[in-house]
């Protein structure tokens, strides 16, 4: 790593930039040959520092700096990381370590900022180098006991990647265990681990698998497992302990939400960015649904995250690849069980898309989800995924059929943590002739003009959330796409 780079962490933190921990956790992911310019770059594209100007001098003073010759602070992160009973005897403890001497700095050169203390290594073993001598039994110890450990400390993600050191993702920021990447083996050792010899299998086959693992005391873990160019990938999203309520998610407009599910038929969206808690919502829209109504529910994920116990409602959970080949394939046969409900993980190709549609047409409530950013890119790529012939009726039946679309989005938060951002858009009489005469352009004034209905566009969501002082004037400023509501804010323009 460039000493520029070092001096640059170091200047970010000083500033307040970000903090010293995700200084140092970001300077740790770029490749040894990155510069500060390089630094700056991702710190602005991931929006963890949005002050472009202050990005741009740092850069200037940290290469200066290091160009003087001055020596920079170490950089220096670790999370803890459970011990395998099997394995090794954890290390002694590591002594603390007494601050560096100040630097000399040389003749004419600017005198540099005091270094910025980056946090201390764990005092918990942090050394994955014993796993490539476990067991089979030692491994599967040794991940359960990682995962736990990921569970309390509250993180949403664990990242086990040949060629790059585990890490956690929590509150959106990354958290590594130490900074050894994992070789290839140790990396398809420990995702292994957990498979079961069928699902080792169907991996080694697909060279991609999700499955759901349960841990003790029923929490359950959504794994997807990968093969790329350094090796194998897994990633282990936590989920949560308890299905939350939309109130307790952070919606604003319940009374609208709860009247979309009152129908007994039609479509409902819930879009947003990978990340942004479209599965949580979901389920907690199912939630909703099983203790205010007697209906029969099917859900179709990939895979099964949250498990429903059957209340007001009889809930049937089916997960694609298991329990049914594709999501069209259950949506086919799901028609002929009789339900009032279909739930479906995810809107990912035409079959799926127009059964959809054409089942909550006939008399089912339909929700499903979709990656796309907001109301008016949703409509267009349910739209524009059939052909120019099909055009004119897929428009008139999502027209009729379209009961509402919650397009979300997680935004950091003063203080720490997220907060929950939502456009919902309502199906009125004026956005179903927008969308029968394929004028979706104009979806965003319907959503201006329709606070009546309790309609709200993203962006006058991220100005309530900041007149709320719940986010920063830059988070508000980086979100915010109309510029006359960007105005609003110091800062905006």
């Amino acid at each position: 790593m460039k000493n520029e780079v070092k001096w640059f962490a170091s200047l970010c933190a000083q500033e307040g930039l970000v903090s010293a921990k995700i200084a140092a956790q970001v300077a740790l992911t770029l490749p040894s040959d990155a510069d500060a310019e390089a630094f700056a770059a991702v710190l602005y594209h991931q929006k963890l520092a949005t002050d472009l100007d202050k990005l741009r001098r740092l850069v200037t003073e940290s290469h200066e700096i290091a160009e003087s010759g001055v020596e920079p602070p170490a950089l220096a992160i670790s999370a803890p990381v459970p011990q395998a009973s099997a394995v090794a005897p954890a290390p002694a403890p590591r002594p603390v370590a007494t601050p560096p001497p100040a630097p000399v700095v040389p003749s004419g050169a600017a005198k540099p900022p005091a270094p910025v203390a980056v946090s201390a290594p764990s005092p918990v073993n942090d050394d994955f180098s014993g796993v490539g001598a476990m067991t089979v039994e030692q491994l599967k110890s040794f991940m359960l006991d990682l995962l736990k450990t990921v569970q309390k400390m509250g993180a949403s993600d664990l990242h086990l990647s040949a060629g790059a050191p585990p890490f956690v993702r929590n509150m959106r920021v990354l958290e590594f265990f130490g900074s050894k990447p994992l070789s290839a083996d140790e990396a398809n050792k420990l995702n292994a681990s957990l498979l079961s010899a069928k699902q080792l299998e169907a991996f080694e086959a697909k060279r991609d698998f999700d499955y759901a693992l349960e841990m003790e005391g029923g929490r359950r873990i959504r794994v997807n497992l990968m093969v790329q160019k350094d090796g194998v990938t897994g990633t282990y999203r936590i989920v949560p302990e308890k299905v939350l309520t939309p109130a307790e998610l952070g919606f604003k407009n319940i009374d609208v939400i709860k009247k979309l599910l009152s129908y007994h038929n039609g479509l409902i969206l819930v879009t947003g960015p990978v990340g942004a808690g479209k599965t949580t919502t979901l389920n907690s829209l199912i939630d909703e649904l099983n203790r205010t109504r007697t209906d029969h529910i099917i859900t179709v994920e990939d895979p099964i995250e949250f498990l429903h116990p059957s209340l007001g409602c009889n809930v049937t959970q089916r997960q694609a690849g298991e329990h049914t080949e594709t999501f069209a394939t259950a949506l086919k046969s799901s028609l002929r069980e009789d339900p009032d409900v279909i739930v479906i993980g995810e809107l990912r190709d035409l079959e799926t898309i127009e059964m959809a549609v054409t089942a909550s047409e006939t008399g089912h409530l339909v929700i499903g989800t979709m990656h796309t950013s907001d109301a008016t890119t949703t409509l267009n790529r349910i739209l524009d995924v059939f052909p120019p012939s099909q055009q004119p009726q897929i428009r008139a039946m999502v027209a009729e059929s379209l009961r509402g679309i919650i397009c979300q989005r997680l935004l950091p938060a003063v203080g720490g943590g997220v907060v929950l951002a939502c456009e919902l858009l309502v199906n009125t009489l004026a956005v179903s002739a927008m969308i029968r005469d394929g004028k979706t352009q104009n979806v965003p004034n319907a959503l201006d003009t329709g606070k009546r209905e309790g309609m709200i566009s993203m962006d006058n969501a991220i100005l309530a959330l900041w007149h709320d002082k719940k986010i920063s004037n830059e988070v508000a400023v980086a979100n915010i796409t109309n510029r006359l509501v960007r105005q609003n804010i110091p800062g905006g323009r």
